[in-house]
């Protein structure tokens, strides 16, 4: 096996994905065009892209990773609008862009269309919420973006199945359809109830970091494997693990966290670069299969089905949004009356990504009694132009589009009183818990360490409320980059004198190990500290 290509392409896809921070053009569509001129490089390999390695391999630990830094309960609290845009939507579009893919193109079956409209229904908002963070969008629409991502691919998977099974000749019907869908949604959500507690009492008991994080990286793939097994959806099963356990991750110790929060970040970086790099790089791939479909027919029809996509979600969104609020005096009391700009940029931030291609190419060759699958190239050449298409259009003109409707910026200030005074209660609690102890005799301290210990609550308390006076008049620096500034400068000067004598022959290279990670953790510490 020859391992050159894959390690080229996760090396070139992190390199470019890194350059793509410099740059006001979003990552993943850097990635897909740099993936389309490298495709007709002379003498790169073609990489195709293997639907039974990219949904059971890729999908799970990107689900994971996003489910753990979602929040749950931001999530319950919008789980109407979620709901109604991951299955919802996700039904909605699947019908309407069959319906019209079955209008527009001559010859092709209303099932086969449906399988089209299936594959092409669930949007990828990796590239969305990356934008809604960098430009500040409101925490709600963020939330609904992120809420929508994590399940919609169970729904689009779900539906793609249903309706391939009718175009091969397996004996489904509509109704079996509609049993097939929700016995995977109801057993994709019971396998991750039933999963969830185990796998959270199995971390909090294991003592090594180590195990520990070995024991994160096989979650998803558990969960998924377990869902799967049973015909349930993975997809959901690892989304209700993954929302449990990061509900409950102050439970594990902080040295698991550490090295949890490092490791799937590098997992999760590495991951979505090279998908994303992958879909460019299948464009020759797609073209060689293309086969009678070619010049301004297949134009047209790429062009048509990209404007109906775009179309679908807005025709979902808007009244998705304002029907429950008209229908529902419970909603109008409890909920802010939503403006126009909202919606619009839900609508808007439509993109579609790799799951799309990978469930496109996972469609059969053959139907029953071996004939060709109808318009499977077609099928795969209207799906990598939608992808492409919304990835370019969408995901260049978000960031502008979200600046020119100018949502109100996140309050600061508000922000920073807020954590002031949950740090002032925790200093309070501590400081109570502190006397406690040490009016023990077993608890004895000599002064100066029970003063340490005061000292460090102390400046834990104080530094929140440090951060909201004023910039220093002469450098213009705030406070916390003051503090981080000389806090940095001077763990620099002790790491630097341990290295001399480490050098020297004073201290080995074990006791300089442990005397920088302590340096490692103080210099983290004052990061947080200063915010």
């Amino acid at each position: 096996m020859d391992v050159m290509p894959l390690l080229l392409l996760v090396a070139g896809s992190a390199a470019i994905a890194a350059a793509a921070r410099r740059t006001p053009v979003p990552a993943p569509l850097l990635l897909v065009a740099a993936g389309l001129v490298v495709s007709y490089v002379p003498g790169v390999p073609d990489y195709t892209l293997d639907p039974d390695i990219v949904l059971p391999l890729l999908l799970p630990p990107l689900l994971y990773t996003s489910a753990t830094d979602s929040s749950y309960l931001d999530l319950r609290a919008q789980l109407r609008p979620v709901a109604l845009l991951s299955v919802g939507y996700v039904l909605f579009a699947t019908v309407a862009v069959g319906w019209a893919a079955y209008l527009l193109v001559p010859g092709l079956p209303l099932t086969a269309a449906l399988v089209l409209g299936a594959v092409v229904a669930p949007p990828d908002a990796v590239a969305a919420t990356a934008v809604a963070r960098r430009v500040g969008l409101p925490s709600r629409i963020t939330t609904i973006l992120q809420g929508e991502s994590l399940l919609n691919d169970a729904t689009a998977i779900t539906a793609y199945k249903v309706a391939l099974a009718v175009v091969v000749g397996e004996g489904a019907s509509w109704a079996g359809g509609i049993e097939e869908f929700l016995v995977a949604a109801v057993g994709g959500v019971a396998a991750g109830l039933i999963l969830m507690a185990p796998l959270h009492w199995l971390r909090t008991h294991l003592k090594e970091p180590l195990l520990q994080n070995t024991l994160s990286l096989l979650i998803p793939f558990v969960a998924y494997a377990s869902a799967e097994q049973f015909h349930a959806s993975g997809v959901l099963a690892v989304v209700v693990v993954a929302l449990y356990l990061g509900h409950r991750a102050w439970e594990v110790d902080f040295a698991t966290r550490l090295q949890e929060e490092a490791v799937w970040k590098m997992v999760a970086f590495v991951l979505e670069s090279a998908v994303f790099a992958l879909i460019g790089l299948q464009l020759p791939v797609v073209l060689r299969g293309l086969g009678s479909y070619e010049g301004l027919d297949a134009a047209w029809y790429a062009f048509a089905l990209f404007l109906v996509v775009v179309a679908a979600r807005f025709l979902w969104v808007y009244p998705a949004t304002f029907l429950p609020r008209a229908l529902s005096a419970r909603i109008r009391a409890r909920e802010d009356n939503p403006t126009w700009r909202g919606p619009f940029v839900i609508g808007w931030a439509g993109m579609r990504g790799v799951v799309s291609l990978a469930i496109a190419f996972s469609i059969p060759l053959t139907v029953e009694h071996g004939e060709p699958f109808p318009h499977r190239n077609l099928i795969l050449f209207l799906t990598f132009t939608t992808v492409i298409g919304t990835l370019v259009v969408q995901g260049l003109s978000l960031p502008p589009l979200i600046r020119m409707l100018k949502f109100p910026a996140p309050d600061a200030q508000a922000a920073t009183l807020a954590e002031a005074n949950a740090q002032a209660q925790a200093s309070r609690v501590a400081e109570e818990r502190l006397d406690a102890l040490l009016a023990d005799e077993r608890n004895a301290l000599p002064p100066p360490l029970a003063d340490r210990l005061r000292d460090v609550l102390e400046r834990r308390r104080n530094a929140v409320w440090e951060r909201l006076g004023q910039v220093n008049p002469v450098t213009g620096e705030t406070v916390d980059d003051t503090y981080r500034r000389l806090s940095r400068e001077m763990i620099s000067a002790e790491r630097t004198m341990f290295v001399r004598l480490r050098d020297g022959r004073y201290i080995d290279d074990e006791m300089l190990r442990t005397l920088l990670r302590r340096l490692d953790l103080e210099e983290a510490a004052a990061y947080r500290e200063a915010g």
